[in-house]
């Protein structure tokens, strides 16, 4: 067996932390991702961090409310569960009206 990781990294134009965090979780759930535990962290005044610690590897969010946007990362050992993702997170994307940026 190769060892090989897959990642990816999306810009959303949300900062909405509850929002991110139920969508991100929900999308790694759809895609067939097994979460092993998650952490989280809101700073004060502002900004947002969470992590999901997956079987498959790990996803990570932050946000920039000074800027308006958010980063989310995805690296996975399986290919196809991480095109699952995008197209999760796309979907979330259109029916919230975010942009995204790869």
């Amino acid at each position: 067996m190769e060892a090989k990781i897959y990642n990816q990294r999306w810009w959303l134009s949300s900062c909405d932390s509850e929002v991110l965090k139920g969508i991100i979780s929900a999308d790694l759930e759809r895609a067939g991702f097994t979460v092993l535990n998650f952490v989280e962290h809101y700073f004060q005044p502002q900004g947002y961090t969470a992590l999901w610690l997956l079987a498959e590897s790990h996803a990570a969010v932050h946000t920039f409310p000074e800027e308006g946007k958010s980063y989310v990362e995805l690296s996975s050992c399986a290919a196809s569960l991480l095109a699952n993702f995008d197209r999760n997170l796309q979907a979330a994307a259109t029916q919230h009206q975010w942009q995204v940026t790869a």
